[in-house]
């Protein structure tokens, strides 16, 4: 096992303001789907992108607004996504609007020819503060075929290190299915070297184009936390989940047996569970983010989401408030509500720091309220039948990787 300092990004870091921000007022995270137009064809994707941009897609003057409006949340960190945002001929005009309002600009590029140098040098002069890119293999072999365009993997390691030179905070996302699950200890140890700042471990979600067959179960996630948390003891970037809140509930176990043990004299602490952003810039560390609780989704459409895995509108930008949205409709409030919970996650103790993934109860019950379908935490309230909703079945063990 190669061994690494742990280095501390926050050190030095005023603590943010975000920490402590009220979730039922303001999120932590909001996300724009800038277009679902992208060249690549992932097998996985949540927007089922295609290369043709819609017709119907928010202008730029509707962008603009949707960013002013953004700021009366106060300064979240707001990602433009797609598909692919160098699709769109105003991302620049765009992100330079965004920093110049007061908000952290973040964006999630595709790895295609159109992530020029100059393209990326023009985005860092204009404000963008993080660049995020998808890397689901540690060979070209894995990660082409996963992004179903050869050529991929060697433009996204380009891209990583032009940001670098330009002096942007870079993040690997990384989605974990059976096709790439083998290959998450080589990434991490090549990502190493990379300078990034994060890696983003999305756990799959089955809409989209992402098929349920492609999950890991329940005991593979609890493998995959373990495996994530050594690593994250070891290695020179910051690591957090995206679709598996349980993680937090398997760092705050680990922490709580490290102290009985004697080695952690520090109490428990969840904002440190893997949950964090950690940008010079202080965009410090959030709390317990999920599906509508912290996280805003606003699709290309101006569809307003409690996220883009969770595809169930609560309104479109155009006719509604996203802030009054976001604060008043029944599902955010509902998704922001611990004791709204179903199944076994509705009595299970690490509710508030958890809650399992909403998009994922959604995708596999219908029900953005039910049970995780793929936690094999079992609470201690849990008897199999108590709680609201059906018992969910948890999936053979499986190994695990190793």
């Amino acid at each position: 096992m190669m061994e690494m300092k742990k280095v501390n990004l926050n050190e030095g870091v005023p603590v943010n303001p975000m920490a402590a921000v009220d979730f039922d007022r303001s999120p932590f995270l909001v996300i724009w789907e800038t277009t679902q137009a992208c060249d690549l064809a992932c097998v996985h994707c949540r927007a089922e992108a295609r290369p043709e941009r819609d017709c119907r897609e928010l202008t730029t003057t509707e962008a603009k607004e949707l960013l002013r409006t953004v700021r009366r949340f106060g300064r979240p960190l707001f990602v433009l996504t797609g598909g692919d945002p160098a699709k769109r001929p105003d991302t620049v005009e765009i992100v330079r609007f965004g920093a110049e309002l007061g908000l952290r600009m973040g964006m999630t590029p595709s790895a295609t020819p159109l992530l020029t140098p100059a393209f990326l040098q023009e985005v860092a002069h204009a404000g963008l503060s993080r660049l995020a890119m998808s890397l689901d293999g540690a060979t070209a072999q894995v990660h082409d075929q996963f992004r179903g365009v050869e050529g991929s993997f060697d433009l996204t390691w380009q891209g990583l290190e032009a940001a670098r030179r330009l002096g942007i905070s870079t993040q690997v996302n990384t989605t974990v299915t059976r096709r790439t699950v083998g290959d998450l200890d080589r990434m991490a140890h090549a990502l190493a070297e990379s300078g990034i700042s994060l890696w983003s471990v999305f756990f799959l979600v089955p809409t989209g184009r992402g098929q349920e067959a492609d999950l890991i179960d329940a005991e593979e996630h609890e493998a995959v936390f373990h495996r994530l948390a050594e690593l994250a003891e070891i290695m020179p970037f910051d690591i957090k989940t995206t679709a598996a809140p349980h993680y937090r509930r398997v760092l705050l176990q680990r922490q709580v047996e490290a102290r009985r043990s004697g080695q952690r004299e520090e109490a428990p602490d969840t904002l440190t569970a893997g949950v964090g952003f950690s940008l010079a810039d202080g965009m410090g560390r959030a709390r317990g983010v999920n599906d509508g609780n912290g996280f805003l989704f606003v699709s290309h459409r101006g569809e307003i989401f409690p996220s883009g895995f969770l595809p169930r509108s609560a309104g479109n930008i155009r006719t509604h408030d996203l802030v009054e949205v976001y604060r008043t409709d029944s599902l955010f409030r509902a998704l922001r509500d611990p004791d709204r919970l179903g199944g076994k996650c509705g009595v299970c103790e690490y509710r508030t720091v958890c809650g399992g993934s909403r998009a994922r109860a959604y995708a596999m019950t219908g029900d953005p309220l039910a049970a995780e379908p793929l936690c094999a935490h079992q609470p201690a309230r849990w008897k199999g039948g108590r709680g609201r909703g059906p018992v969910q079945k948890l999936p053979v063990a499986g190994s695990g990787p190793h």
